[in-house]
């Protein structure tokens, strides 16, 4: 059997994970941060026994205090350890759980996979007791005060087994994967460290470098800042200590998607030099401003490219704009007129400038509901311009 169908098979349902090994019922995790302390609220709702241990006490406790886990000694070995820390300090890390736990299994939860595997084999840990993970959820908060026993629900969350790793520590890993309600997916390390360049890392960047541009900018500019720019910079409040280890462990894959972003950047500069405006004209515009138009379709494209919800393929929803009031229990109300109406809604969006006395709130539905929604809200009162 290979690894892919082993994960595939025993992902079916948390139920049917535990297989010769047994259900997961005591975790240890280490490092109580937004990841860690969200795994340990998930794997506490649905019965896990949890332990919780961090180098800051204070984290640990706050962890603790929000119901994550009980921050003690395992009772006896736990079955699996899980490193919720930064990569650089995996595998250090991991070789001295190993020498304290010489029969529990271990996976981690860092975001670049290559650098710290090869990092474990040089050490001489026991990679057959480890599999690599890395659940693709977050938020632009950090700590445990920002944790939620949902975070991982319906995201994908990569193992990266080694050749070495053994079955019941895939197994194990797994199956945390599973009843933190993540869907699992398998890859190679240097696939995975690919793959989040693309999606996450460099995101992250382009977040942060638009954000940048508005710290030395004058009040009045600032001032017009609308939710396009709240949109594209929202991850750009996250920690900048954390991100530097993380970008500097994957910096090769960065390297290579900053490339191509350097190339289009440079024809975008050199189209919008050789435009022109003169007297009205924009003749001698249009054929610099070609490529301008190219590489907005291209992000047409790559956009409509984004798995949907549940990690589903993209869906083309069609949106109701509802006219809401800016006061408490109106958005709240408005769902409730949804759910009443028998109409499931996949997303919501929020427009909403500082003084209005009401703001705009787009509701994603599948097409064939949008009109029948539409006319449920204005019966109701509602204000709906769909």
């Amino acid at each position: 059997m290979t690894m892919l169908t082993m994960l595939t098979t025993e992902a079916a349902a948390a139920g049917s994970l535990a297989g010769e090994w047994g259900a997961l019922s005591s975790v240890l995790v280490v490092g109580t941060g937004l990841i860690g302390t969200s795994v340990g609220l998930a794997l506490r709702a649905r019965g896990v026994a949890v332990y919780l241990s961090d180098r800051d006490p204070a984290a640990a406790a706050l962890a603790q205090d929000l119901g994550a886990g009980l921050v003690q000694e395992p009772t006896g070995e736990p079955e699996l350890v899980v490193l919720a820390i930064p990569p650089a300090a995996v595998p250090l890390v991991l070789l001295g759980a190993e020498r304290l736990y010489l029969q529990a299994t271990f996976t981690d939860l860092a975001s670049v996979k290559s650098e710290p595997q090869r990092e474990i084999e040089a050490l001489g840990c026991d990679a057959s007791r480890f599999v690599g993970g890395h659940p693709l959820a977050g938020r632009e908060r950090s700590g445990a005060g920002a944790a939620r026993a949902d975070l991982f629900e319906g995201r994908p969350w990569v193992l990266t087994p080694s050749a070495a790793s053994n079955g019941r520590a895939v197994a194990r890993a797994a199956q945390l994967a599973t009843l933190c309600g993540a869907q699992l997916v398998t890859m190679t390390p240097e696939r995975h460290d690919e793959a989040v360049a693309l999606v996450s890392h460099v995101p992250q960047l382009m977040a942060s470098l638009t954000a940048a541009r508005l710290a030395g900018a004058d009040d009045d500019l600032v001032a017009l800042a609308g939710q396009g720019i709240r949109d594209v910079t929202r991850i750009a409040a996250s920690d900048p200590g954390l991100w530097t280890e993380i970008l500097g462990a994957n910096s090769p894959f960065v390297r290579d998607v900053l490339d191509a972003v350097s190339g289009d950047l440079a024809t975008l500069l050199d189209a919008l030099a050789k435009s022109t405006h003169r007297s009205g004209d924009l003749s001698g515009s249009r054929p610099a401003l070609s490529a301008v138009t190219e590489l907005l379709e291209r992000g047409n494209a790559g956009q409509g490219r984004i798995p949907g919800k549940h990690g589903a393929p993209p869906a083309t929803y069609t949106m109701v704009p509802v006219v809401v009031p800016d006061s408490p229990g109106e958005l709240a109300r408005l769902l409730v007129a949804c759910g009443d109406a028998g109409i499931n809604v996949e997303d919501v969006s929020i427009e909403h400038s500082p003084g209005q006395p009401v703001g705009l709130v787009e509701i994603a539905v599948k097409p064939a509901a949008a009109q029948v929604l539409a006319d449920a809200l204005r019966v109701r009162g509602w204000s709906v311009h769909f």
